[in-house]
């Protein structure tokens, strides 16, 4: 598979829904990783990063933007989307964030802990939940990310998916996201993660989430969230852009 622009690719597909992005740096020494939201109905629009501290780690959750505009179930819309355990980076689409972080926190592995849980339970559209794991330890970079989705809508058959990446490039990741693009239902991301190319370097924290954020469909898009983790000392420099503000 041959890495194709990642600013190109994202912006191909006007509602891909959420998307993760994970892989190394192009000069080899930051984790990179980027999720973020898009939406077509006042609810989903209705959202923002924020940081938080949680026992003294950090959290980054979703939130309403105005409280008075929650609609639905909460659950698929607000959320801890990022969360820290060690030199490991945990990153979803949903609250199997927690289920992700608990289970790994007690000796389970991370596609292990994914097995209690299945899609979104939003009919006809089973949005697909797509997570991330990101680990530093010992100097080098292994990263791996998971899709769980119905069966081609079947809803008595969930996928679960997990694409494990021990070695990476530099400057080339993966990225997955929930839908393949338009249609009633919206039809679930198939076939492996697109290999893209990550022109980042360390320093460039701010032009890669601007380029990123401006390459999604200006309607569609929500909230940006990256994260560049040096994979020597496992520090991280962080942005959040938000459209509501």
């Amino acid at each position: 598979m041959k890495a194709v622009d990642l600013y190109k690719e994202a912006g191909s597909v006007s509602y891909p829904g959420r998307g993760i992005v994970a892989g190394l740096s192009a000069d080899g020494k930051y984790a990179v990783s980027a999720y973020w939201t898009m939406g077509r109905s006042a609810g989903s629009r209705n959202r923002i990063f924020v940081v938080e501290d949680e026992n003294g780690s950090e959290v980054i959750r979703t939130k309403a933007f105005d409280p008075s505009l929650i609609a639905g179930d909460p659950s698929l819309i607000i959320y801890a989307a990022v969360r820290q355990l060690g030199s490991k980076t945990i990153v979803t689409n949903g609250d199997q964030t927690d289920t992700i972080f608990d289970g790994m926190k007690k000796g389970l592995s991370f596609e292990q802990s994914l097995l209690s849980r299945k899609y979104e339970h939003d009919a006809p559209n089973y949005t697909p939940r797509i997570s991330s794991l990101l680990d530093t330890e010992g100097g080098k970079l292994r990263y791996a990310l998971s899709i769980l989705k119905s069966d081609d809508g079947n809803p008595d058959c969930t996928l679960r998916q997990t694409f494990d990446y021990d070695n990476p490039t530099a400057g080339e990741g993966r990225y997955i996201h929930t839908y393949q693009g338009d249609g009633n239902p919206l039809p679930s991301f198939s076939g492996e993660p697109v290999k893209v190319t990550i022109d980042a370097k360390g320093g460039d924290i701010n032009a890669f989430a601007d380029k990123l954020w401006a390459s999604l469909n200006e309607d569609n898009k929500v909230s940006l969230f990256v994260r560049f983790i040096e994979i020597a000392t496992d520090k991280y420099e962080e942005k959040i852009i938000n459209k509501n503000k």
